[in-house]
């Protein structure tokens, strides 16, 4: 077995592994990719400064994400279909987080329900929703993450209607996947990933199926899903769900200031600067590049974080230099869960944090909490003025 050492090591085993279908979901983004590849190639822009002959003994990247502790500025971010990746994939993401001490957060789309993963942990974990037009599932998917004690709700606003993501369409992505030949032949090649498959019997959206009402299997869910999604949603309908949940509440999928400061309006503990990994508006801003216009808006109001094309610890430190107070992954983790399962997910996490941590030390600081720009060498421009 070759040596894993970087998260392409593990990207390029998942690929291996896991069948076509569930590769292209994961490693896509919407029209012509151009914001899905952005994500990643704008944090390479962004250059380090070195410093010598400074004490780099005794390091930390221990710091806090909506008050909770965490061993670096990390969480695991909400990833539908987890669970076709690796079979019981949620609960095994959710358990590797859990003991590396980062949060992890359970996607509404998910293929273990939230009790599943309840049930299957000894933590608390965080809950996505989406923005639906059903207020009684609405509320029900609340209650029932509260009665699995979730330590914080995550509204996600960025997805009322689908961004066309070519490679889904071509595949006939569903889960469990539709039988085709084509993607028969691909299956038959992925032995490891069936056998594990036979081994559980969660293969259907488990927070939808049997919850959402006239959903009983999954080829009602496909009617529903489309139905369902709040295409009217404004920023008052968001204060209706803030009543839903008395918790800590973050709302991701923020990439304007404007919308920034109208998620501090609502009462949110925090804010997700993300594009949804560039599935859905393609041609919009990167990540990076967006989250210091809502910096300057918002200030100290709110927490912010960041999302979409972390892939290594010096992604971490750049996006923390810069002010988030925690990076949100999702493929490095999935790359590493269908790589490896659980052990896989603790090998990505593994890689991030030994990469943030020396190049912490590289820059000069022993402490995540005492990074700031200085650390950074930005291109003029770069977070500017793009009216």
């Amino acid at each position: 077995m070759s040596v894993i050492t970087e998260i392409e090591d593990l990207k390029r085993i998942y690929r291996r592994k896991v069948p076509k279908m569930f590769y292209d979901y994961c490693e896509s983004g919407s029209w012509s990719e151009q914001t899905f590849r952005e994500n990643c190639s704008d944090f390479d822009k962004i250059y380090l400064r070195q410093r010598v002959a400074i004490d780099m003994a005794d390091r930390s990247t221990k710091t806090q994400m909506i008050g909770q502790d965490v061993a670096m500025p990390v969480a695991l971010a909400p990833v539908g279909l987890t669970g076709m990746q690796h079979f019981d994939g949620e609960i095994k993401a959710a358990r590797a987080a859990n003991k590396f001490g980062v949060p992890y957060c359970l996607s509404t789309m998910s293929i273990c329900s939230i009790e599943d993963v309840a049930e299957n942990t000894d933590k608390p974990f965080w809950m996505q929703v989406y923005t639906l037009k059903d207020d009684d599932f609405m509320q029900r998917l609340f209650d029932r993450a509260k009665d699995a004690k979730c330590s914080a709700a995550v509204i996600t606003v960025d997805l009322q209607l689908l961004g066309q993501r070519h490679k889904d369409l071509k595949n006939g992505l569903s889960a469990p996947p539709k039988l085709t030949p084509q993607s028969i032949a691909n299956m038959m090649t992925k032995v490891q990933w069936g056998l594990g498959m036979l081994q559980t019997k969660r293969r259907f959206f488990g927070n939808i199926v049997g919850h959402a009402k006239g959903v009983t299997d999954g080829s009602s869910l496909t009617t529903w899903t489309a139905e369902s999604f709040d295409q009217s949603l404004n920023w008052d309908r968001i204060r209706q769900f803030r009543k839903m949940w008395d918790g800590p509440l973050i709302i991701k999928g923020i990439i304007d200031p404007r919308d920034a400061i109208e998620a501090c309006n609502v009462g949110a503990d925090a804010i997700v600067v993300s594009n949804h990994g560039g599935r859905q508006l393609d041609g919009a801003l990167s990540s990076i590049r967006a989250l210091e216009p809502i910096m300057d808006a918002v200030g100290d109001k709110i927490e912010v974080h960041l999302d979409s094309g972390i892939r290594s610890g010096q992604d971490v430190l750049k996006a923390t230099a810069m002010g988030a107070k925690g990076c949100w992954i999702g493929r490095a983790y999935v790359y590493g869960l269908g790589a490896q399962g659980e052990a896989g997910v603790t090998k990505a996490l593994d890689v991030i944090h030994k990469e943030l941590d020396t190049s912490m030390a590289l820059c000069g600081h022993r402490n995540i909490n005492g990074v700031d720009r200085d650390i950074l060498m930005v291109p003029k421009g770069f977070s500017g003025d793009w009216s």
